[in-house]
């Protein structure tokens, strides 16, 4: 905005001092005519005929140069009166003077005009008629002035002047973007202190900075440990509630363990069923918690873990695992344990429900995203079913254990971290789950 500012300036300044700069010629240059008009008055008489004589001398040796565009001229202005006298310039020719109704003369016989030169150039004529004796002999006095020569050095000077305060002007653009961006040099290294915070690589913003940044880092530092205060708090607040339900769920399973039979059945599965729900709820307000707080888990690990387990529970099954270059560099950027329950329900619907092999893949998902997809090649879902299977508590085999909270967890916790979760037709026959998290910043792109 300060180089709109300074541009501005320019161009005022510089049709400012055009606008000074030609009506000073103009006017000094049409005085020169006035004087020399007076000039040419003085140095003019008529003899005993009436015949017009002198030999003026106008000190201008234009007035020698036929075609100068300088001219001078005396006429008779009364029948008593004869003879014509010229500049050398003008000799024999003629210039049409303006009509009076155009160019009326004022209280003293005085007018001035602008006509077409001899060789095509403007003039500025000054013209007067003066009684020259007591005989009432009187002449028109004409004195002619060159103002395309005017005009061309004002032409010339605009030129010369728009070059000089454009090379002045950009200069003082690049001064002026060479302060600004040293000023704000201090702003970038808070830039990076706090991509460095919110990174996970410092938990405050450090440095030397200058003396009107320092109160803004510290106000930053002040809100920095406020909000992670505030996380803790709903930390333990979670973990609190957990252990308060956790001891009422188990006497409710050892209870229904007890009871046997088919009540004793129904109590322990609604009790199972209900123990998940709480803990669903849980890892939705810890998640919740913790949105925006650092929090950073590198991916192959907890990937590995979980296939290595899968790997034991079911050896039957073929696990496929398969990475992108970058993959070892990738970065979760939210709690580990939302990873392995998100990643872990999937892994363990495919293994469930595929005929023996199922397949694991993680990439990089542009600059802030990774991707990973796990197929099966079970019997897969139709595209009702794979809406139908996000609801809360949908089962699509009854005779296998479970609650039906697999998918919709998947689905509830990848919301929470504003990522994305799709279900479509596998390419080795079952069914593809699609999860995309966000990454940790300054992960590795892919």
């Amino acid at each position: 905005m300060s180089s709109v500012w300074v541009v501005a300036a320019f161009l005022v300044v510089a049709g400012l001092i055009s606008g000074l700069y030609e009506r000073t010629a103009q006017s000094g240059f049409e005085a020169v005519v006035r004087a020399q008009l007076y000039n040419l008055i003085n140095s003019v008489t008529v003899d005993e005929t009436g015949t017009l004589s002198g030999v003026p001398n106008l000190g201008d040796l234009r007035y020698s140069q036929p075609l100068s565009g300088w001219y001078w001229e005396v006429l008779p202005a009364s029948a008593n009166t004869q003879g014509r006298l010229a500049s050398f310039s003008l000799g024999p020719r003629k210039i049409a003077d303006e009509p009076t109704e155009l160019a009326p003369f004022d209280m003293q016989y005085r007018r001035d005009y602008r006509t077409e030169g001899l060789d095509g150039e403007t003039l500025y004529v000054e013209e007067a008629e003066v009684v020259l004796d007591q005989d009432n002999h009187a002449a028109r006095f004409r004195v002619m002035g060159n103002a395309s020569v005017v005009e061309s050095d004002i032409d010339a000077f605009d030129r010369k002047m728009a070059l000089y305060l454009g090379f002045f002007g950009l200069g003082s653009i690049v001064v002026n973007a060479l302060a600004i961006l040293y000023g704000l040099r201090p702003l970038a290294g808070v830039r990076r202190a706090l991509a460095d915070v919110r990174a996970g690589r410092a938990e405050r913003l450090k440095g030397n900075l200058p003396a009107e940044i320092r109160p803004l880092a510290l106000e930053m530092n002040a809100l920095i440990d406020s909000n992670r205060r505030i996380v803790e708090r709903a930390r333990t607040q979670v973990g609190n509630l957990a252990h308060a339900l956790k001891t009422p769920v188990a006497v409710l399973l050892n209870e229904a363990s007890a009871i046997g039979g088919q009540k004793g059945r129904i109590v322990g599965e609604q009790s199972e069923i209900m123990r998940r729900q709480v803990q669903h709820y849980l890892d939705r307000a810890r998640v919740a918690a913790t949105d925006g707080a650092i929090v950073r888990t590198p991916v192959v690990p907890v990937l590995d873990r979980l296939l290595k387990v899968l790997r034991r529970l079911d050896p039957n099954t073929t696990f496929e695992q398969h990475r992108s270059e970058d993959a070892a560099g990738i970065v979760f950027a939210g709690e580990q344990q939302d990873l392995e329950e998100t990643i872990g329900n999937l892994l363990e619907n495919a293994s469930k429900y595929g005929r023996g092999r199922v397949a694991l893949s993680l990439e990089a998902s542009g600059a802030e995203s990774l991707r990973i997809v796990v197929e099966d090649n079970g019997p897969g879902l139709s595209e009702e079913d794979m809406a139908e299977a996000l609801k809360r508590g949908r089962r699509f085999d009854e005779q296998r254990a479970g609650s039906g909270l697999g998918l919709s967890i998947v689905a509830d916790t990848v919301l929470q971290y504003r990522g994305s979760f799709r279900l479509a037709r596998s390419e080795i026959g079952g069914l593809r789950a699609e999860v995309i998290l966000p990454r940790a910043p300054g992960a590795p792109m892919s």
